[in-house]
């Protein structure tokens, strides 16, 4: 079975069910995330072992959860997630490498790579900022917002994929990841200009009453594909220096959390920021 089958029978089989997840939203879409991101914190911190350093792993995992309930949290106004938090956070991970590294157990890199692991995999928490983005109103609409930018990872996904078994000629970046070319670069971007005009026009104009100007939606697809792409290869850069092929086995077949979310991750963040300023409400 190729790599495309593969993917696409997975794309089949988590479509729906990620698509029920994200319109019933709520405290299930919170606790999903925050699964996927203790699960991603878990594959980071594995990598990083193999380097040969030690993050604190059960408080980078814990922390890694609480973000998408944090964000759940803040939307209900039980709580107000802020900046100090974070740095509140950081300086806790700090102080506890005195008991638990002490001088000779690399505490500043420790400590690092814990806080970056948990910033890193508590992206998926902008699943639930898309979800329940300002611009939308109502479940189908924060639905169809949520999934603009992760259907476009895909599409970036399967047309490098595509087109770079097809043409591909000419090595992307062969020393970070030999399999990636620049015809299937182009191509993925191309595909996905294509699948968010086509997005942006039969579900997100009827059924989010949002939109994008043609030029708006074309430099969304340009920087969500080159987002996309960019995550997938930091991530291959992780496991190259980790030296393992796959980020774990959690999903058979296909790899770890990170394998199948590094663009994701990338994207979401950078997506929130955009539509923030791209997004056109249209007048009922």
């Amino acid at each position: 079975m190729s790599e495309l089958t593969r993917r696409i029978i997975f794309a089949i089989i988590a479509a729906p069910a990620t698509i029920a997840i994200v319109y019933f939203g709520d405290w299930v879409l919170a606790i999903v995330l925050s699964v996927l991101s203790a699960l991603g914190a878990w594959e980071f911190f594995r990598m990083a072992r193999e380097t040969g350093t030690f993050p604190l792993e059960p408080a980078g995992i814990a922390l890694a959860a609480l973000l998408p309930i944090a964000a759940h949290a803040q939307r209900l106004g039980v709580y107000s997630f802020s900046l100090t938090a974070i740095i509140a956070m950081a300086l806790v991970l700090f102080a506890s490498t005195i008991w638990l590294r002490g001088p000779s157990g690399k505490p500043l890199a420790s400590v690092a790579v814990t806080a970056f692991g948990v910033l890193y995999t508590g992206l998926f928490s902008y699943i639930y900022a898309l979800r329940y983005h300002d611009y939308a109103v109502g479940a189908g609409a924060g639905t169809a917002l949520a999934f603009l930018p992760i259907l476009l990872t895909w599409a970036t996904d399967v047309g490098a994929y595509t087109f770079g078994r097809a043409f591909g000629k000419k090595k992307l970046i062969p020393s970070v990841s030999p399999g990636k070319t620049v015809e299937g670069a182009l191509g993925g971007l191309g595909l996905t200009i294509v699948v968010c005009l086509l997005y942006v026009r039969f579900i997100l104009m009827p059924y989010a009453q949002l939109g994008l100007t043609i030029q708006g939606a074309v430099l969304f697809a340009i920087v969500v594909s080159i987002a996309a792409q960019t995550g997938d290869m930091a991530e291959s850069l992780l496991k190259r220096e980790a030296g393992v092929k796959d980020s774990s086995q959690i999903l058979p077949g296909h790899g770890g959390i990170l394998d199948r979310f590094d663009g994701v991750l990338f994207v979401m963040p950078i997506a929130f920021l955009l539509l923030g300023r791209l997004l056109l409400p249209i007048p009922q």
